[in-house]
Formats: structure tokens, sequence, C-alpha cells
């Protein structure tokens, strides 16, 4: 029997009118809606007068939990999974789900991305640096091997594009200057995309964090750096 599908739905980073029409209307279609957060989902559900049952999937979600998921596919049943916000599988266990069910129904798994908002896409889109080609390297580690990874993150030649939680932006922008000899390479730290109080800081490292400094560090960050000046 060829399993239900599996759809990959993007959700608003913030200003829910960034939903899209056509995930609106698969979200009305499925059986069942798979996410990070019931009541995340359910806030969005309830704002567009969506009535489907949920059930959560996250990075804590055991084997058992995919076991139950490849049954309801079995039934025929067509699942949605959304993260808590943006497009899963960036930075969230969208990929650990997609990459378990292949491996049980192969290519007979039809699995459908509905493509929207991406806190990354959205970033590059503003920053004014080249992204025909970038690296995205997800969320600093909050303790361990940070110095590795802010050395790697400084040593593309291309922009690279990275998140970073409220707690830690401050030491996160002096980490970041002290492995950059170059004191004119630029970076873009976007807050709260698409949310009432986005707010975009541009410049080198120093001049972006002075004015982080002087103003409301809450929210959610994301980091755009330019790629590595010649010669450096």
């Amino acid at each position: 029997m060829i399993p239900g599908n599996l759809y990959i739905i993007a959700t608003p980073i913030g200003n829910l009118g960034d939903i899209t029409f056509r995930a609106i209307e698969t979200l009305k279609s499925v059986d069942l809606v798979l996410c990070e957060d019931t009541r995340v989902a359910k806030r969005l559900l309830d704002h567009f007068k969506i009535e489907r049952t949920t059930e959560s999937y996250h990075q804590h979600s055991s084997l058992k939990k995919t076991g139950h998921i490849a049954d309801l596919l079995r039934e025929g049943k067509n699942l949605a999974l959304v993260s808590d916000a943006g497009t899963p599988g960036i930075s969230d266990p969208g990929n650990k789900l997609i990459e378990s069910l292949i491996s049980i129904f192969g290519n007979d798994l039809k699995v459908v991305p509905v493509p929207g908002p991406s806190a990354v896409a959205a970033a590059l889109s503003i920053c004014g640096f080249p992204s025909d080609r970038f690296v995205f390297v997800g969320f600093p580690p909050a303790k361990n091997k940070r110095k590795k990874f802010f050395e790697g993150a400084m040593g593309y030649s291309f922009t690279t594009v990275f998140y970073e939680s409220t707690h830690r932006i401050i030491r996160t922008l002096e980490e970041i200057g002290s492995f950059e000899p170059d004191k004119l390479r630029r970076v873009v730290v976007c807050r709260e995309l698409t949310k009432q109080f986005e707010t975009i800081y541009r410049g080198t490292v120093a001049e972006a964090a002075n004015i982080l400094k002087k103003g409301i560090i809450k929210g959610e960050f994301v980091f755009v750096i330019e790629g590595r000046l010649t010669g450096n």
C-alpha cells in the first residue's frame, strides 16, 4: 500500500501575514499536524480558523514516536510537519524525521515541500552582501567549542549566516571581533525579523556591538557576516 503524503510546511517567523495561501489550504486538507510545540501550532491554526488535530514532534521525540508516525502514513493518512516558526528542517529535527521515514518507505513516500518564510533567506535578502554563494552554520555552541565555531565562521571567503540567542548576543560579537584581523569586515545583525520591533544593525563588528549595547537586547537574532576579505 502506498503511504500517505508528508507535507513540510513553512510558517511565519513573526508576521502572520507572511503565511502562504498554499500553506493554509494544505493545513486544512491534512489529517494531522506534527509540530514542535502543540501550543504554538494551535495559536497559528486558531488564527486562520483551521481545525486540525496536532501531535508533538521535536528534538527529544523517541523512535517510538517515529514508528507511530510511520503507522499513520501506512494507514494512508496525509500529515503536515511544521516548526514553531519558519521552514522545518532548518535548525530543527525535521530532517531527522524525513530521513527516518525515507529509510522505512523509500521512494514510496511522497515528501512535499510547501515553501515560505525562512529567517536565513530573509536576512540574506537585505544584507547587501553577495549571496550567490553562502553558508549557513546554525547556532553557535552555548559553551564548549565556541572558539572553533567562530574561527570557522569567520574563515569563509563567502557570506556566512548563523543564529544567536538574546543571552549571548554581545558575547558573540566580542568573540567574533577577537578573531577578525580586518577591522573593516562588515556584519548585518537582524533582530526580530518580520515582527513589530524588527531592527537591522549594520557596520563593522565593533560598530554593531556598540549600537547593540546602547539599545534593547531582546528577541531572536540572525547574523550575516561578509566574506573574508582578500589577503586576510
